[in-house]
């Protein structure tokens, strides 16, 4: 595969993958199609919803609790597969949190909010 177009790295892709029992060699590929879904709909996104920016090439969309649902069901997840790509766009966040030392800040968005993580290239 090419280098991949979402911005999660390796490290936690492969936890991500082992706490929600999703094959490992499966889950890149979720993550492409949910970061495809993501850059489809970046216009409604932006509109919509608050973006934080990481540290890296990534910023985060602040969704409404439950979007992970609605996202599952607009590429027909699994329970498995959704919870592994949540999984990783929130482990992700709170990884950059603590790189900008802003995890309290990142934190309590979790417990209100769904984050998504996002590419910020074109």
């Amino acid at each position: 595969m090419a280098d991949p177009t979402y911005p999660i790295e390796g490290q936690i892709v492969l936890l991500a993958g082992t706490q929600a029992s999703v094959p490992l060699d499966r889950l890149p590929d979720l993550l492409e199609r949910v970061q495809t879904y993501l850059r489809e709909n970046r216009a409604t996104y932006d509109r919509e919803y608050e973006r934080i920016s990481g540290p890296r090439e990534a910023d985060y969309l602040c969704a409404e609790s439950g979007h992970w649902d609605a996202i599952g069901e607009a590429l027909g997840l699994g329970d498995r597969e959704r919870d592994a790509v949540r999984r990783a766009h929130v482990a992700q966040f709170e990884r950059d949190g603590r790189r900008l030392d802003r995890s309290e800040e990142f934190e309590a968005t979790l417990e209100i909010r769904d984050v998504l993580a996002v590419s910020s290239a074109p």
